[in-house]
């Protein structure tokens, strides 16, 4: 015979009355606030950033000490998923670009470049050299919010690595001609 109370759960033991332990407690359902930055940031890694292209003014080749441009083109970052039962909205946006040169130097700035005639990200390399392999790493700020609730920032930003880019640095000699 079996008695149960809402602490403890008996079972009778014939001869020597009962045996009483504690009941086990009843499971517990998760609540929205026990979604932590550390859970959103787990799934957020196995879904994966953007990379983002570096791109290149004027192309696959440069000269020595002439400002090259560099730039990129952010995409938006939204995804909806579903977390230990919750449905979570994602929004990652960049905050930093880190210009990785190819000739062991590297520019951070807050925006991404753009094309000619803008200027505004430039790298001007010392030294001729062959495939410097220049790349864009773009540092991801990133918010959530569980079921539709109040947006939260997680406190530790994300990087995603470009791929790298192939460029030439040639120098440019200069000739004199008659006319």
């Amino acid at each position: 015979m079996r008695k149960a109370t809402e602490t403890t759960e008996c079972i009778e033991d014939p001869g020597a009355g009962f045996n009483c332990e504690p009941a086990p407690e009843a499971p517990t359902r998760v609540q929205p606030e026990d979604i932590t930055d550390g859970d959103v940031l787990r799934a957020v890694r196995e879904i994966g950033l953007p990379s983002l292209k570096v791109r290149i003014q004027p192309g696959e080749e440069t000269l020595v000490n002439i400002e090259t441009i560099f730039y990129t083109r952010p995409q938006p970052f939204e995804r909806s998923i579903t977390l230990l039962g919750f449905d979570i909205d994602l929004v990652a946006e960049p905050i930093r670009y880190t210009w990785v040169h190819g000739d062991r130097t590297v520019k951070t700035t807050s925006r991404p470049g753009k094309p000619y005639p803008a200027m505004d990200v430039t790298h001007r390399y010392r030294e001729p050299a062959d495939n410097v392999r220049p790349r864009v790493d773009v540092t991801y700020r990133v918010r959530y919010r569980v079921d539709g609730g109040a947006w939260q920032t997680i406190g530790q930003t994300l990087q995603a690595s470009g791929p790298a880019a192939d460029l030439d640095v040639r120098e440019a000699a200069p000739v004199l001609t008659k006319r």
